[in-house]
């Protein structure tokens, strides 16, 4: 029974073997035209670390970054440890992560001493760098822009306070010279109204003249030859007794 079981699994492994050899085969091949989704498919059907590495390579080339970054970290083949990290890098690149991408490019450098791994770590510290001036300069531009809004705010409300006083200071000078020209106006109905006040106690003591004196004078003037009539000063005739 024993040896039964034994050729069993010889044959079932055989056959595994076999069908393993037919899809790598497929894969490859579907991955030298560029079908790295037929690839995929054909890949995952197997299940080691090599063809684990070769689907991973089909998802990025798929720009599946994310998908094909937690494949190369399933492999434990010792012998794929430098293509993994190398890949892994770029993985980690193409999504962004440079800090952990740097890394992944220092670990694979020193199992191997690579040009495109020197290349790609080069070009991420750069890239880095000028991450690094750009946020400077983004934060120095928002401090600049926040500085410049506090000046600009600063000058409005010194604008405004300037045009409040001089607002003020303008309805004081009108008060100011609507007092002056009040106090002037006062003072000229003071005058006048002395002056009608003083005529009045001269129009008191000095009596209006009769009728009887009118035409005296009159006469006179007659007998002189002046043709000028002398205008009545009160209205009525008063009753004499003796003529001129």
């Amino acid at each position: 029974m024993r040896y039964i079981l034994l050729a069993l699994l010889i044959t079932i492994n055989s056959y595994a073997g076999i069908l393993d050899f037919d899809y790598l085969k497929k894969a490859k091949e579907s991955y030298a035209k560029g079908d790295y989704k037929t690839a995929e498919q054909n890949y995952k059907k197997v299940l080691n670390d090599s063809a684990r590495y070769n689907l991973a390579n089909s998802l990025y080339k798929q720009k599946n970054y994310k998908e094909a970054l937690d494949t190369y970290k399933t492999i434990n083949d010792k012998n794929l440890e430098f293509n993994k990290l190398y890949n892994i890098g770029n993985s980690l690149a193409k999504l962004g992560k440079t800090n952990e991408a740097i890394k992944a490019y220092e670990d694979a450098l020193k199992i191997k001493n690579d040009k495109d791994t020197k290349f790609n770590l080069e070009l991420l510290r750069k890239q880095q760098k000028q991450n690094k001036k750009n946020k400077e300069q983004k934060q120095k531009n928002k401090k600049n822009k926040k500085d410049q809004n506090k000046q600009n705010k600063d000058s409005k409300n010194k604008k405004d306070s300037k045009s409040k006083q001089q607002n003020k200071d303008s309805k004081k000078d009108k008060k100011n010279k609507d007092k002056a020209k009040q106090k002037q106006q006062d003072k000229k109905k003071a005058k006048k109204q002395k002056e009608d006040k003083k005529l009045d106690k001269t129009a008191k003591k000095e009596p209006p003249i009769s009728n009887m004196e009118e035409r005296k004078w009159q006469r006179k003037l007659n007998k002189r030859g002046v043709n000028t009539l002398m205008i009545p000063i009160s209205k009525g005739e008063n009753k004499e007794e003796s003529l001129w």
